[in-house]
């Protein structure tokens, strides 16, 4: 894996490029194989490790201190590791937190529950208060902001 993360620190061609080299053999090899493999890949020129399914908060204190890099947690519900809060984390010093699937199970849950809804109801009027109004949508997502930009876009070639 070093050597990967080798080839990519030196085909790095942008400096603000960052490398963070992950590492799954806690699972399989255990926590000390996990951060000497860590810290070969920091070697390599890795800028933070990735420690996937850290099992308690003293297993990311012992990368944090070995490595020297930042090292970052994964929380992922109904994985290895547990739901540690944001505070718990940095009381070890892990520099960085993924909730890489949260929003996505939060929404698929909705929609499992709007649709139920709708079979069981025949309609949604029982789950709009569940739901993000249109006002709150463009808000969101900037919709009037980039309908402007393309209304001046369009003006702009009809003047030339």
């Amino acid at each position: 894996m070093a050597d990967r993360v080798k080839a990519a620190a030196d085909a790095r061609t942008d400096s603000d490029f960052y490398l963070i080299a992950r590492t799954d053999a806690i699972a399989s090899h255990g926590v000390d194989a996990a951060i000497e493999r860590a810290i070969a890949c920091v070697e390599a020129g890795a800028d933070a490790i990735f420690a996937e399914a850290a099992y308690d908060l003293p297993t990311y204190d012992r990368f944090v201190k070995a490595v020297k890099v930042p090292v970052l947690a994964n929380i992922t519900e109904f994985g290895k590791t547990p739901l540690f809060s944001v505070e718990e984390l940095k009381s070890v010093g892990v520099g960085m937190v993924l909730y890489p699937l949260s929003a996505f199970r939060a929404m698929n849950k909705a929609a499992e529950t709007v649709y139920q809804a709708i079979r069981r109801d025949g309609h949604q009027k029982n789950v709009v208060d569940l739901m993000q109004t249109r006002d709150e949508l463009y808000d969101r997502i900037g919709y009037h902001e980039f309908e402007s930009q393309l209304d001046q876009l369009f003006q702009q070639g009809k003047s030339q």
